[in-house]
């Protein structure tokens, strides 16, 4: 019963602080909020469309102009422009007015029914990865649809049925299946990834952020007085408030993308509620961790924005993590949202069964029990330190 009340205590004093300070709402609720709802409405189209790119059409001719519009009839391009020389779309694209141009030269048509294969090309901007790769996909399409119309011309002059030239110009057909994302939604591949990393982002320095908070205000000392000197009672009445919040705005972000928007998904939705909450909890854990290793209440910030911030790289939705050096896979499983997104792949998307991602379950359990490691030196850190500008 004596701990009960100074679980209460604790617990009561914790959740009046973030209650009258603006600093935790703004970074717990509003600003992750903010973020779920400001990408998933950026990119409620799926991919960028009408992307600007210009045209140096030397050639002026009939089959140049179709081609030019076949490309314009696109929806990730849209013709803005047309040059008189390479050298004026190369200094628009420098500029940023386009992100690629195509070049016809002269006497292509000419060079086409004579069978002298005329050379058309093509310039894009690869620093922006993403307008890049779906102008130069538009534009390789429309380089083929010019050299089937070719071959349709003169196969339909040695009297070629439709079907025997649609044999020959495509004797092979492909069927390609986009397992996991269908509709190729850019949003869902980002939003799903991303939102949660930020997330983890925000609990790294709150949690870092409230232990701090009590040295440098000199609240320590009250804090385990009225937890009777127990630091397990003093961090799960001081934490349990953060989590409760925490876990509201992942199950937020989680009905919002999941049954609002419509993300694919293939688990209940308990399933998702529970790896929302393993997420807060792992999460949790490694900023109790950082402050433990590093009591400076700016340090253990700092590091934990770090090691959030390396996350979006070290996590493998930008870049395969088996691709990836040895030591750096090695290094993957030293981040949350590493685990939490490997679950989201195989139990969410694909619907694995749940004993295939055993191993990041475990990995996510043993981030949320890091603290255990460090609890004690919280306690005498809460004791004894003493803040210093």
């Amino acid at each position: 019963m004596k701990t009960l009340r100074a679980f209460l205590n604790v617990l009561n004093i914790e959740s009046y602080r973030l209650a009258t300070k603006p600093v935790y709402w703004f970074c717990m609720v509003l600003i992750p909020l903010f973020l779920i709802f400001f990408f998933t409405d950026m990119m409620k189209n799926g991919l960028p469309t009408e992307l600007p790119v210009g045209i140096v059409d030397l050639d002026n001719s009939k089959t140049s102009r179709t081609l030019m519009r076949n490309l314009d009839a696109f929806q990730a391009t849209k013709i803005v422009a047309h040059y008189q020389s390479v050298t004026e779309a190369r200094r628009d694209i420098q500029k940023g007015k386009i992100y690629a141009f195509f070049y016809l030269p002269k006497g292509m048509e000419e060079d086409l029914i004579a069978s002298r294969q005329p050379k058309i090309s093509f310039y894009y901007n690869t620093s922006v990865m993403i307008a890049g790769s779906l102008i130069y996909k538009d534009m390789r399409a429309i380089a083929t649809l010019g050299q089937a119309a070719k071959g349709n011309a003169t196969l339909s002059a040695l009297g070629l049925t439709a079907k025997q030239i649609k044999a020959f110009l495509q004797p092979i057909v492909v069927d390609t299946h986009a397992i996991g994302n269908p509709q190729l939604n850019y949003n869902m591949y980002l939003c799903t990834t991303l939102l949660p990393a930020c997330i983890a982002l925000f609990i790294f320095i709150v949690t870092a952020y409230s232990f701090g908070a009590e040295i440098k205000f000199n609240h320590s000392r009250l804090l385990m007085k009225r937890a009777n000197n127990n630091i397990y009672i003093a961090m799960l009445g001081k934490l349990f408030p953060q989590t409760l919040i925490w876990t509201i705005v992942m199950w937020t972000y989680e009905y919002w993308l999941f049954y609002v928007n419509g993300f694919t998904h293939s688990c209940s939705i308990g399933f998702l509620m529970m790896l929302g909450l393993l997420l807060v909890l792992a999460s949790q854990g490694f900023g109790t961790l950082m402050f433990g290793i590093f009591p400076s209440m700016r340090m253990s910030m700092s590091i934990g924005a770090l090691w959030a911030v390396m996350s979006f790289s070290v996590a493998g939705f930008t870049f395969p993590v088996m691709a990836m050096d040895t030591p750096i896979q090695a290094m993957s499983w030293l981040f949350p949202i590493r685990a939490h997104y490997m679950i989201y792949q195989m139990n969410v998307l694909n619907d694995h069964p749940v004993y295939y991602s055993w191993a990041y379950f475990t990995a996510l359990i043993a981030f949320a029990l890091l603290p255990l490691l460090v609890i004690k030196r919280i306690k005498n850190i809460l004791l004894t330190y003493i803040y210093i500008e």
